[in-house]
């Protein structure tokens, strides 16, 4: 072979290398512009998601921030309306609290001592032994023990032992005999056998506080008192006569709102109040007649079914306390004990 035909066919080999290599650079440069194209494309739809997330969490954001605020709006108002209500003026106590007390009035027209007695020595002894006890016991129980000691000189005398057995239904039978044994004593040996009438000399015998004072000095002696105990006391604070808890304080705090002459009978009708419709655990709010004038009403059952049924005594339909209740009681009188 000759030079030239070497040189030719040397020619075209580089040429056809050189055309086989041109293709795959023109090839690589359109690869790597689509790459950057699609890392374009990538970090713009990444783009896009990352403001769709943002923008999606403000806006429930806001929502929630529109739905705060009308909650916010209206707690504000109920504030300033708690803030404005002024309290009751004692001028307008004293309205509501004798309002309640010509309620009470009507429905208990026959309002009374719910203790037996024939005597002032009688209401003194059954007052002492009512404590810690139902007025009803004590009605159950003194008949025998009068029948036995009717006066201040006979109880006075008596066997300890025998009068423990006979009061002993009425609880604290010891300690009660000691009380009234010793107030007995007292009125035979210093008032010469006579209850007295004055609650600075009734406070002084054994057993007798001012509550009984005043429930003997009312009831006996027709001089008023207000007598202080657990229902009354319960009652004029939900009532909210008083705040006090201390009985001389209440005593003092309710004779404020009252003129003298209704003290004896506005402690009565309080006390039926009490026993009958606004119990200590569960009130018959919805039986009760003074229910608009009460803010403590719904304490207890509102339901006037419900509530109907848990009323005591004569307003449920069954006895009284009283084995020899006045004329003009509406209810049926108390079993003796034996009848139980």
């Amino acid at each position: 072979m000759s030079t030239k035909k070497k040189t030719t066919t040397q020619t075209t080999t580089t040429a056809e290398a050189a055309a086989a290599v041109t293709p795959e650079k023109k090839t690589t440069a359109p690869t790597k512009k689509a790459a950057a194209t699609k890392t374009a494309a990538k970090k713009a739809t990444a783009a896009k998601k990352t403001a769709a997330v943002k923008k999606a969490t403000a806006a429930k954001k806001t929502a929630a921030a529109k739905k705060t605020t009308p909650a916010e709006k209206t707690t504000a108002p109920k504030k300033v309306a708690a803030a404005k209500k002024a309290p009751e003026s004692h001028a307008a106590l004293v309205r509501r609290a004798r309002r309640i007390n010509r309620e009470l009035a009507d429905v208990y027209s026959y309002a009374h001592p719910e203790l037996d007695f024939e005597n002032p020595f009688e209401l003194l002894v059954a007052t002492v032994l009512s404590a810690q006890t139902t007025d009803l016991r004590v009605n159950q129980t003194t008949p025998r023990l009068f029948a036995k000691y009717p006066t201040p000189e006979d109880l006075a005398a008596a066997v300890p032992e025998e009068v423990e057995e006979l009061i002993r239904p009425t609880g604290f039978f010891r300690a009660k005999t000691k009380s009234i044994m010793g107030l007995a004593k007292a009125l035979r040996d210093d008032f010469g056998g006579e209850v007295p009438g004055r609650v600075d000399d009734l406070v002084k015998l054994p057993g007798v506080g001012r509550k009984t004072a005043f429930v003997v000095l009312g009831n006996a002696f027709g001089v008023p008192g207000i007598t202080v105990d657990t229902h009354f006391g319960r009652l004029v604070r939900r009532w909210k006569w008083t705040e006090e808890t201390d009985p001389v304080k209440v005593e003092t705090a309710v004779a404020a709102l009252f003129p003298k002459s209704e003290w004896t009978m506005l402690s009565h009708r309080v006390i039926f109040h009490g026993r009958r419709i606004c119990h200590s655990r569960k009130p018959a709010c919805g039986a009760c007649p003074i229910a608009p004038l009460c803010p403590s009403y719904g304490e207890g059952e509102t339901d006037p079914e419900k509530a109907k049924k848990l009323l005591k005594y004569e307003m449920g339909g069954f006895p009284g306390q009283r084995l020899k209740p006045p004329p003009d009681y509406p209810g049926k009188p108390a079993p003796p004990l034996a009848a139980g």
